[in-house]
């Protein structure tokens, strides 16, 4: 199974393609969509909805797994970052494909096993895992972690077993 993983933006999309099978993972693809600050919100969701849709056509995935948004303190910027969010959720939709989501907690916790863990602790294990030969970038290494998660059946937080336990601040207690 081909998983293209995406970790939204408005400055910078992070996507991250893997070929999935069994347990084995492999890298086929990554990098970073940027659009230009000073064009307007409707032609930055273009780039964002054009530019993944040639990466769907070119590298064919059979799912896409996309970061889901938290509220952060500003809700201008949650709202901005929801908006590329959906640009990337459409164009996985416009190419009929499943869609996955995932929390920055879940992600972490798949791949680093942390759900707290730094950027730079994600891009190591992004690597180790993939077998990389450089550390890619963090929004890259991020859409490939979101791709990893979703190879694992999303087996962060949100998957564990929770009857009898109680979560709290992101871990089992």
């Amino acid at each position: 199974m081909r998983i293209l993983g995406i970790d939204p933006g408005l400055r910078v999309t992070g996507f991250g393609v893997i070929d999935a099978e069994g347990q084995a993972i492999n890298y086929v693809a990554s990098g970073c969509i940027r659009t230009q600050s000073e064009e307007s919100l409707p032609g930055r969701l273009k780039v964002i909805l054009d530019s993944l849709g040639v990466v769907i056509s070119q590298h064919r995935p059979d799912q896409v797994a996309v970061e889901k948004v938290f509220v952060n303190v500003n809700p201008q910027s949650t709202l901005l970052l929801g908006q590329a969010r959906g640009a990337a959720v459409c164009a996985a939709v416009l190419a009929d494909l499943e869609v996955g989501e995932y929390t920055a907690l879940q992600i972490k916790q798949s791949v680093v096993g942390n759900g707290h863990a730094e950027k730079e602790q994600v891009q190591m294990m992004v690597q180790r895992l993939l077998r990389l030969t450089g550390t890619p970038s963090p929004d890259a290494a991020d859409a490939l972690a979101c791709a990893i998660c979703h190879a694992h059946g999303g087996q962060g937080l949100g998957k564990f077993p929770t009857r009898g336990f109680r979560v709290r601040a992101g871990r089992l207690v």
